[in-house]
């Protein structure tokens, strides 16, 4: 039975002990936490966990779990094709990620009568390292240097330098304007591509809320595409993935670009033409690449991206690092507490948007 005045919380993919407390703590919750019926996690802050299969009775006791919840702290992966009917009382879900827009057209979630809430700007300081990890990666010859030192052979090179550069960001949103301050801190030049927002009709970005500076030096509307990618060194993909974007950088986008430049994507594989880009790694028209995601993921063993020398592959790994869980329980405890309250949620997912 439902405690008089209280919301039952669903925590559908495993927290740890001491972030479930918190949530506990918040005021008019009533927390539902079986971490026995939850697949289990294979690394810190995995929120799909291990492949499982329950026992007849755990499915039951989980199904009763999906029954009575009313909110849910991420989806439950085990049922998701079957949530809608499984979990009828489930008024508001948190999502772990920031872009769920995919899953809830796939699943048919995207017409249920549920608040979705997603996790923008969690990972945005891990994803800006990454892409820098990536830029100094590839400008200081670190593909030589760890073949030369496989092979046991010292041989002097000579590396390129960094500052200068202009990085290329498509869509500055909570993730591109960190890449972007980021880059600017290290004395590059960035021009960017926003669809809405400050700065998307020219010129640069302002200040954001929390008083930082701006992210790019100047800032152009999504027709702005291949200006920005003739003048770009380093192209970073940051946007969402939407009927818009899917296919955006393709044989005619890669062929704008200048030669040897470096491509990031930590947006989602869709956003690039996958063979495309394959045959202007293979040419050397693109330099190089750093992928956190992949057009059919995992990546399939027999892609050719393993094995080209100018690719660094990361496991669509690149946002989760150990203090995400705790940077979740902070967002899911405020939208909790606004959630009893009835004040606006932050973070809505905007449905015609898909993000």
């Amino acid at each position: 039975m439902r405690a008089a005045g209280r919301h039952p919380v669903l925590i559908a993919s495993y927290l740890e002990p001491e972030y479930v407390e918190r949530v506990a703590r918040v005021e008019g919750a009533l927390v539902i936490y079986e971490p026995g019926l939850l697949p289990k996690p294979r690394y810190t802050s995995d929120h799909h966990g291990a492949p499982m299969r329950r026992t007849v009775e755990d499915e039951q006791r989980w199904r009763d779990c999906l029954a009575r919840a009313e909110v849910m702290f991420d989806f439950d992966y085990t049922n998701l094709d079957r949530l809608r009917e499984l979990a009828p009382k489930v008024r508001w879900i948190q999502a772990t990620s920031a872009g769920i827009g995919q899953l809830l057209l796939r699943t048919g979630l995207i017409d249920a009568p549920i608040t979705f809430t997603t996790a923008r700007g969690i990972h945005a300081v891990p994803l800006a390292e990454f892409a820098l990890m990536a830029m100094l990666w590839f400008a200081k010859g670190g593909p030589r240097i760890v073949r030369d030192q496989a092979a046991h052979r010292w041989e002097r090179t000579c590396a390129r330098e960094l500052r200068g550069a202009t990085v290329g960001i498509v869509g500055l949103g909570g993730v591109g304007s960190e890449v972007g301050r980021s880059c600017r801190a290290l004395g590059l030049r960035v021009i960017a591509t926003r669809r809405t927002g400050p700065g998307a009709g020219g010129g640069g970005a302002g200040t954001d809320a929390a008083g930082r500076g701006p992210a790019a030096d100047v800032v152009l509307p999504p027709s702005g595409l291949p200006a920005l990618l003739r003048e770009a060194d380093v192209l970073v993909l940051s946007c969402p993935h939407t009927p818009e974007t899917e296919g955006l950088i393709g044989a005619k986008e890669l062929s704008t670009m200048k030669p040897g430049a470096l491509l990031i994507n930590i947006a989602r594989g869709a956003v690039v033409d996958e063979p495309a880009m394959i045959d202007a790694l293979r040419s050397g028209r693109l330099g190089a690449a750093a992928l956190d995601v992949a057009a059919e993921e995992p990546l399939p063993t027999g892609s050719p991206l393993w094995d080209l020398p100018n690719v660094l592959v990361s496991p669509h790994s690149a946002s989760t690092v150990v203090t995400e869980n705790a940077r979740l329980t902070d967002l899911f405890c405020e939208n909790l507490r606004r959630y009893i309250r009835g004040d606006p949620l932050r973070n809505v997912f905007d449905r015609t948007r898909l993000y």
